[in-house]
């Protein structure tokens, strides 16, 4: 079993709380606009580290983490794209990565808004963590955390952090 911390849109911010959800986690995941290398840092000593450059990252987290991320959680493919959409609104990037290969999970950050939702169209879980940061125009910080046993999605919890 692996417990994953997701979370996006840090805008360079970080805090106790966030590192103490990743210390609680195996893995932790980040869907872009890190804004920062200290952001990076503070979540790399912690756990694994894994992610994708977000539209406001620079050239020195782009050559870090890429666009486009597809790993293997377990048995459990993900995609990850921070400027994705969600399902009936993908992104053009999105689409693409979809029609190739869907994933069992799909991950998105960008807009700031938490969501949830099952994609019957590509049979899929599509993930967005909401704004873990403070810059934006999200009320509520939030973030996402749960477990993959082989092939099984399980235990999924919505954390609020607080008013940004």
């Amino acid at each position: 079993m692996t417990k994953i911390l997701l979370l996006s849109d840090s805008h360079s911010y970080i805090d106790d709380r966030i590192l103490e959800y990743a210390r609680n986690a195996d893995e932790v995941w980040h869907c872009g606009d890190f804004g920062s290398l200290e952001v990076i840092g503070e979540l790399e000593k912690i756990k694994p580290l894994k992610g994708v450059y977000g539209n406001i990252d620079n050239d020195k987290i782009r050559l870090i983490f890429p666009e486009v991320n597809r790993f293997t959680c377990e048995k459990v493919e993900v995609l990850m794209i921070h400027i994705g959409g969600y399902p009936g609104k993908y992104s053009p990037l999105a689409k693409k990565e979809l029609a190739d290969k869907a994933p069992k999970i799909f991950i998105a950050g960008h807009s700031h808004i938490l969501k949830v939702m099952f994609d019957k169209r590509n049979y899929l879980l599509h993930l967005n963590p909401g704004a873990c940061g403070k810059s934006g125009w999200h009320k509520m910080r939030t973030m996402l955390r749960f477990e993959i046993e082989g092939q099984e999605i399980k235990n999924l919890e919505v954390i609020e952090l607080g008013p940004r």
